[in-house]
């Protein structure tokens, strides 16, 4: 007999089960953590980068410049600061670092002033990896750079190699979000030439830049603001922290002769879009494929390197160690200990037949003394010795103490 198939029979829920409820459990969860975010800004000097971000964050994370005493010194290499920050809005916390990167762009020779970042950001992804290898994962500090804001001069013509040379170095590594910095020296017609010509030079380098991704059930006014904000990469940006006064009332923006440039107005820069996909939009998306594309990206070649002897496609990459086998990480780790063990037990050895030669010559000085002493004690007693047979001598062989013997006994007859 054909055995007869068993129909599914699809059950449906008789009550409320709630689990669509999951997404407000994992708001709350992250709300209580809180989040983190890092981001980087190169580009050479006097490209407002300072600016920007107390505007971006509406923060005075940098000093004001009238506060800080300026030099004339040129710096002779590039110094990595990172600033870091906790900002709080309607309830939510986020930890913000910043990590500008001064001096960059500022020498007569700027050939390899890209290796210090690719080395920062590298040397995080390193100790990311390394706190990965710990028995205890359960505090891993996420410092990775999750942004780089690239400040391009408003010259209005096309990138400098400089500019192409830092974001072909980095494109593997970090998320490039270039920007055109003051824009308010170019006109409009200026400033869509020099968007045309940035973005034909970043496709003629093979240089990737981050774009916003796109998800099938992303609802129509979703997918028409990443249109508009793909639409202004590269952003053209004005930064200002000050208000001014504009139409009678008071605007964040930069006044000049001719009008105000206002800063939250997107007909006048592009700081909103720039703004919207950084921090209202896209954060998570950024920080998200630094994880999952960028650092894997670096883990697997990390890993290749490891098992076969060699680098990447960039050559070795540093920190190899990092990635040996649990077994050659430990015997690594046990030679290590027994090196430190060795040295330690040297240096007690050392200390020991320190204290004891100390000892040995303290003692042969006290004996010394001893020996000593007792030489002059036994010469004293030698010489009282002969003083008293001396005086014996005298006393006996005395003269006229016969005579005085014999009278004593003729007393007594």
């Amino acid at each position: 007999m054909a055995e007869l198939a068993i129909p599914i029979v699809k059950k449906k829920l008789n009550g409320y089960v709630g689990f669509h409820n999951l997404p407000n459990q994992v708001h709350r969860k992250s709300v209580k953590k809180g989040f983190q975010f890092t981001i980087m800004v190169a580009g050479e000097s006097g490209l407002g980068k300072s600016t920007l971000i107390n505007t971006l964050f509406n923060t005075a994370l940098y000093p004001s410049k009238e506060n800080v005493e300026l030099t004339n010194e040129t710096p002779k290499t590039i110094d990595i600061q990172t600033i870091s920050t906790d900002i709080e809005e309607n309830g939510v916390q986020l930890k913000l670092t910043v990590i500008d990167t001064p001096g960059f762009g500022d020498f007569v020779n700027n050939e390899d002033c890209w290796r210090p970042i690719l080395s920062n950001i590298e040397a995080r992804f390193d100790a990311y990896l390394e706190q990965e290898n710990r028995v205890n994962r359960k505090r891993i500090v996420d410092s990775r750079v999750h942004a780089c804001l690239y400040f391009i001069a408003p010259t209005g013509h096309s990138l400098k190699p400089l500019d192409l040379e830092f974001m072909r170095r980095l494109t593997h590594r970090v998320n490039l979000i270039p920007v055109i910095a003051k824009s308010d020296i170019l006109t409009e017609d200026e400033i869509r030439g020099f968007k045309q010509r940035i973005l034909e030079d970043l496709h003629l380098n093979k240089i990737q830049i981050f774009q916003p991704p796109s998800y099938g059930n992303d609802d129509p006014e979703t997918v028409q603001e990443n249109k508009e904000i793909m639409a202004r990469i590269p952003f053209a940006v004005v930064g200002s922290d000050r208000e001014v006064e504009s139409n009678g009332k008071k605007v964040r923006g930069r006044k000049y002769p001719w009008g105000v440039i206002e800063v939250d107005n997107e007909e006048h820069c592009d700081f909103v879009k720039l703004r919207q996909m950084l921090i209202r939009t896209h954060m998570e998306e950024l920080k998200d494929y630094t994880n999952e594309v960028l650092y894997e990206n670096y883990r697997s070649q990390k890993l290749a390197a490891a098992a076969g002897g060699a680098g990447g496609a960039g050559g070795e990459l540093p920190g190899d160690s990092l990635l040996a086998n649990p077994l050659s990480k430990f015997e690594e780790e046990k030679l290590a200990h027994d090196a430190k063990m060795a040295k330690m037990e040297a240096e007690m050895k050392a200390v020991f037949q320190q204290k004891v030669a100390e000892k040995e010559n303290k003692l042969k000085v006290s004996e010394e003394e001893l020996y000593a002493r007792h030489r002059e004690m036994k010469e004293a007693l030698e010489k009282q010795r002969l003083e008293l047979e001396n005086k014996k001598a005298r006393l006996e062989g005395r003269p006229g103490t016969p005579e005085k013997i014999k009278k004593n006994k003729g007393l007594f007859k």
